[in-house]
């Protein structure tokens, strides 16, 4: 329990009665079971001076055991009322909680008045969000290898997605496609819904795969991940199907070069923000800086997306042992969508990606 030990020194120093840890990832990251309750309550309480106990639904108790947790653990029945049993066992810790520390990013306004009924004399005015995103910030070693893992099989993706571009092909068939060859090796979970977009299509960053289909002289992107023993992987690659014209060779080789000099600058004492305007600025410099209309990066654990955003106003000093993504893009609407992405930790001079899939423009003659 030594993460949950450092989450208690924090609520210590915050003089915090109890913190009631909701969100899903944070409990699994705390005690080493990760399961989405879907609409059932499931939270972790921690105290400053007793021992914590993990609440879930009665159907995930045997499996929250089989995962490694060896604290108390109450489980309820879908008929019965989870805040009261919940205060019931806060009480017998602690006999009036004044103050208590709750996860803004994530606890709903519906539970939070549910817990104010219980105990309508305390304050959830501690937002334990922060600290929780700086806990995860700094990825261990074994974190690290499990990124690496997670890495090593979005490479495989995208070369069975490569396998399976044709003429004619659709987006949706392409990745399912990919997937399935996935599935077979036993990685059950993409990280986030696997993104093939062809054409004019991956000029909308965030438009879904759909029944577009790939057509010859185009570019075709890829942003993919899969789970590997609850770590995320992320990555984006763009390939070119028969001949490209001038202006998508331009788009592809400006964008890389933003990549690569963003990868390449990336080290410890460098901020966030200063991050972003190294592949910002090529990108500008070329005329496209317009078309680069999101944040460089974004942490990655056992999230895809979450603490640090790396990005103008972030003046966060980059350090080793953090992990997100480099990924520029350039988007012109009705023309092409260019983006290419790895992941990467720093490291004590500089910083080592996870995915090792060439950046270098691949064409395939369908």
């Amino acid at each position: 329990m030594s993460k949950i030990t450092d989450l208690q020194e924090q609520i210590i120093k915050a003089n915090i009665d109890v913190a009631y840890i909701s969100d899903p990832m944070t409990i699994g990251y705390l005690t080493g079971f990760y399961e989405e309750p879907l609409e059932r309550v499931m939270a972790l309480l921690i105290f400053p001076d007793a021992q914590p106990f993990f609440f879930t639904p009665a159907l995930e108790v045997e499996a929250a055991k089989g995962a490694g947790w060896s604290g108390d653990i109450y489980g309820y029945l879908d008929h019965e009322d989870p805040f009261a049993i919940i205060a019931e066992h806060v009480k017998e810790r602690v006999a009036h909680p004044a103050k208590w520390g709750i996860e803004e990013s994530h606890l709903t306004v519906d539970r939070l008045l549910h817990l104010k009924g219980q105990f309508p004399d305390a304050k959830f005015t501690t937002n334990l969000t922060p600290t929780i995103e700086r806990m995860r910030l700094i990825k261990s070693p074994d974190e690290i290898e499990k990124l690496n893992q997670a890495g090593k099989w979005a490479d495989f993706m995208l070369e069975e997605g490569f396998k399976n571009l044709a003429i004619g092909r659709s987006e949706q068939e392409i990745a399912t496609n990919l997937e399935y060859a996935l599935k077979k090796h036993g990685i059950m979970h993409t990280s986030f819904d696997t993104l093939v977009q062809a054409g004019a299509h991956a000029a909308e960053p965030h438009g879904a795969t759909s029944s577009n289909q790939v057509q010859n002289n185009e570019l075709v992107l890829f942003d993919l991940g899969c789970m590997v023993k609850g770590y995320a992987s992320d990555v984006s690659r763009t390939v070119a199907v028969g001949q490209l014209n001038t202006k998508q060779k331009d788009i592809y080789q400006v964008c890389l070069e933003a990549q690569l000099s963003a990868q390449d600058a990336a080290h410890p004492g460098i901020t966030a923000e200063e991050l972003d305007a190294v592949a910002r600025d090529v990108i500008t410099k070329a005329g496209y800086g317009e078309y680069f209309i999101h944040r460089l990066g974004h942490g990655l654990g056992m999230s895809d997306h979450e603490f640090p955003s790396i990005m103008a106003g972030n003046k966060l000093v980059l350090q080793p042992g953090m992990c997100f993504s480099i990924e520029p893009g350039i988007y012109i609407p009705g023309v092409a969508g260019v983006r290419i992405e790895d992941c990467v930790h720093i490291t004590a001079n500089g910083c080592e990606p996870f995915t090792h899939t060439s950046k270098e423009l691949k064409t395939f003659n369908l």
